[in-house]
């Protein structure tokens, strides 16, 4: 009986039939791993599994395939052949022998991604140390982005994810290094929603701040909301009190506030990436409407929800009218979202930095603190520390070269 007669079945099931682990190491050039496979196909051996990298010019190439069986294709023969080839092509091999397909991965599988800025052999070591402690076992690991941060991902199995999340949060802290753990599967990939908070995560500025500076309280007001988003004071109370301050502004300034708004570095490219990518994109915001349907406009944003402005004959009148958007806001607005899109609640992600933004975060499948306040970071799932809003994208699997490619044509 010939390779190929093996029942397929029996290497489905991983019944222990022989098999022969090919292990190819050298410098990278075209051709190699078609004519690994042609020296292979002589031997009418079926393949099981291949794996391959290349790092810096230097290919590993791995191929599982059933050992040859029967007549003159001997498993002696399929190495000498494939050695020879090896050198041919100035390459090392090795051949191991075996039974089987590869073992069966643990229950409970995780993508754990990490963000350095850089990422030092040291961090690496613990995070893949402490992944060891919980019971976990580290499948693959792969490099999504270089640049502006290096970003790996972890393919874990064999440990709860949230069991995971957990150790890894307490590490990645005490390392300086930003670290994401969620459940492998098709969950993943599926169609989502992202929410963001606006101040301080979508643009670097915090717009009350903005009108305030042309009210001529911009110290006053910006010491009341750095003690709301540390979850000093009431946000619904802090908001009155600043917005009380506004009183008597002219309308125009609306549009001189909208001029001098600052994208996050990175937000232009998370937005359109995830566009492309068939998401859906919304913001929430304890600022202003007429500053965040602006952004929707300009940024072609899915969803926005702010506080208004009350305006009376051309005026600021320091107050703000319709329903309150505030800690509890934030969450209720991105089930409203997420039930408008059609996305289950699991699959959205939130993005946010002040204690306002902690329901949302939690309410989300996968909140990130963005830059945020220690109370924030430690209460969320996750927490990006870089100034680039773009790297939220490494935390769904996205690589640079994805990225750039999404981009290319614009």
């Amino acid at each position: 009986m010939s390779a190929s007669q093996i029942p397929a079945a029996a290497v489905a099931t991983g019944d222990e039939v022989p098999t022969l682990l090919v292990k190819i190491f050298g410098k990278d050039r075209p051709g190699i791993t078609a004519g690994l496979f042609d020296t292979l196909a002589a031997f009418a051996v079926d393949v099981i599994d291949i794996e391959q990298v290349v790092t810096r010019g230097r290919i590993t190439l791995c191929a599982l395939v059933t050992a040859p069986v029967g007549g003159w294709a001997t498993e002696g023969s399929l190495r000498s052949t494939v050695h020879s080839w090896a050198d041919s092509m100035h390459l090392q091999t090795e051949i191991i022998s075996g039974r089987g397909d590869n073992r069966p991965r643990g229950m409970g599988r995780s993508h754990v991604t990490v963000l350095g800025h850089p990422l030092t052999a040291e961090s690496t070591a613990a995070i893949a140390a402490r992944i060891t402690d919980t019971g976990g076992n580290i499948d693959r690991i792969f490099r999504l982005a270089k640049y502006p941060v290096t970003a790996v991902e972890f393919a874990v199995s064999g440990t709860d994810t949230e069991k995971l999340r957990t150790t890894l949060a307490t590490e990645s802290a005490a390392l300086g290094v930003d670290v994401a753990v969620v459940a492998a599967g098709l969950q993943r990939r599926a169609q989502r929603l992202v929410v963001m908070d606006v101040d301080s995560t979508l643009i670097q500025d915090e717009v009350i701040e903005l009108f305030a500076a042309h009210a001529g309280c911009e110290a006053e007001v910006a010491e009341v909301t750095a003690r709301a988003m540390r979850g000093e004071l009431d946000f619904e109370q802090s908001l009155h009190e600043r917005v009380a301050l506004l009183a008597g502004l002219d309308e125009s300034v609306v549009e001189k506030v909208r001029a001098e708004v600052r994208l996050t570095p990175g937000a232009r490219t998370l937005i359109r990436t995830l566009k492309r990518l068939g998401f859906q994109v919304g913001v929430v915001s304890g600022g202003f409407t007429q500053v965040t349907d602006d952004l929707r406009e300009r940024l072609g944003l899915d969803f926005a929800s702010a506080n208004t402005l009350e305006i009376v004959d051309g005026k600021l009148t320091g107050r703000v009218t319709g329903e309150i958007v505030d800690r509890a806001g934030k969450a209720r607005l991105l089930r409203r979202f997420a039930a408008e899109a059609g996305v289950p609640l699991a699959q959205t992600v939130a993005i946010g930095d002040g204690a306002n933004d902690l329901d949302m975060l939690n309410a989300a499948g996968l909140g990130v603190a963005f830059n945020a306040k220690p109370v924030v970071r430690e209460a969320a799932h996750t927490a990006v520390n870089v100034p680039f809003l773009d790297t939220v994208l490494y935390l769904l699997g996205v690589t640079r070269e994805e990225v750039e490619a999404a981009n290319t044509h614009e």
